[in-house]
């Protein structure tokens, strides 16, 4: 499996299958706690905010090991974790028990979180390569969260929607043990004495490297700004269609609808590949798709019918979210190097975090005492000042070297 096209391949399929349990799950799940648990808008906002608290003490904690200990095992613990609080989810329709589950999921991410990527980073090895293999990733979750959710969609559809979330669960859990059996790590070289002193300084050289990099600090905070408004869509979108009257048998036609939202997000990666190695793309990317998803919550917040409720939720949830999530990510990754790479990727873990804490804090209460409407239109507002600090941020640029070098070495402005 060291051949590169083959470790490309083995990749993809991983992070498919990755995505068919997780997507496929979480279109359950919200209808579960919707229409199941019959939780508030607050207690539903409140679940997301309690498992990025976890996120965001065990990030960069996670991330270090990764870096010091084993990128491969880090994803392993990563799936065992998720897969157990993805199966505690269908068991519980307890407020307190389902808290607890969603914060044992956001435990596990922190595991894989920045992992995965350092890994075929590394282990391909290829800096020209790298940005558009993980393009082609992006394309291919998206494929698999499609799967997801027509296999589990039907599942729930067809037996119950806890039937479902527990199949998802063990799903997750059994993907472990592939990454434990045919994943390698050749390229790797773990940290095996004074592992507390040397994952400290990995952790100093990480910060020194985000500190100094204006690229870097540039995502991280337009990252903050995105996902305090992230957090009200991902958990109110379903309870605003289903007020603004989206129609009956809502597993189906929300299966139906993240399909859409699916296909039109692996269309603008399409579109994004061909071009995402020219050094300004990753900026002007980010921005078109800060503004969409402003556009595209506004539509959602003021809608009048479930149509234009749903034409706004594909323009967030298909092209805003797809877009930023993957762009920033190869952005972040085009400018680290790699004895600190998961590390920095586990930065921007964080800052996801932190934005989606304190904006779930803000929108909720928001919710709670005023409306849905309110806290959505917030949010867009959110994305809107993220695109203006993209706007108005100057580009950092690499002197005397090409580009690629710079990434390969880690020498940026």
């Amino acid at each position: 499996m060291d051949r590169p096209d083959a470790l490309i391949r083995l990749f993809l399929w991983w992070r498919f299958a990755k995505a068919t349990s997780f997507r496929g799950y979480w279109l359950v799940t919200s209808l579960y706690l919707v229409v199941v648990a019959d939780l508030s808008a607050f207690e539903l906002v409140f679940l997301g905010t309690a498992m990025e608290l976890t996120v965001l003490v065990c990030e960069i904690p996670t991330g270090v090991m990764a870096d010091t200990v084993s990128r491969k095992w880090s994803l392993v613990v990563s799936h065992v974790l998720m897969g157990a609080g993805m199966l505690a989810t269908g068991l519980t329709t307890d407020m307190v028990s389902l808290t607890a589950a969603q914060m044992l999921w956001g435990l596990g991410w922190t595991f894989s979180s920045g992992a995965d990527v350092a890994w075929i980073t590394d282990e391909l090895d290829d800096p020209t390569r790298i940005d558009r293999v993980l393009t082609v990733t992006a394309r291919y979750l998206q494929y698999g969260a499609i799967a997801g959710m027509v296999g589990f969609g039907v599942l729930g559809w067809a037996t119950s929607l806890q039937t479902a979330i527990v199949v998802a669960g063990a799903m997750m859990i059994a993907l472990g043990g592939l990454v434990a059996v045919r994943f390698t790590e050749h390229r790797f070289e773990p940290t095996r004495e004074h592992r507390w002193a040397e994952s400290m300084a990995t952790f100093r050289r990480g910060v020194a490297l985000a500190r100094r990099d204006r690229e870097i600090l540039l995502v991280l905070a337009v990252t903050v700004l995105v996902n305090s408004g992230a957090e009200a869509f991902d958990r109110l979108h379903p309870k605003r269609l289903i007020d603004l009257g989206f129609p009956d048998e809502p597993v189906l036609w929300f299966m139906a609808l993240g399909i859409t939202m699916l296909l039109v997000g692996a269309g603008a990666l399409r579109i994004v590949e061909a071009r995402i190695e020219d050094e300004g793309v990753p900026r002007r990317v980010m921005l078109v798709s800060c503004l969409t998803g402003a556009l595209g919550m506004t539509l959602l917040a003021h809608a009048p019918d479930d149509t234009i409720g749903v034409a706004g939720t594909v323009l967030v949830g298909g092209v805003a979210w797809t877009l930023i999530r993957s762009v920033s990510s190869i952005w972040v990754n085009r400018r680290t190097t790699s004895d600190v790479r998961a590390t920095v990727h586990s930065f921007l873990g964080q800052t996801e975090s932190v934005g989606e804490i304190g904006g779930g804090v803000v929108m909720a209460i928001l919710a709670q005492s005023t409306s849905i409407t309110v806290a959505l239109t917030a949010s867009g507002a959110m994305l809107t000042v993220a695109a203006l600090v993209l706007f108005r941020a100057r580009p950092a640029r690499i002197t005397g070297i090409d580009h690629r070098a710079a990434r390969a070495t880690g020498h940026v402005a």
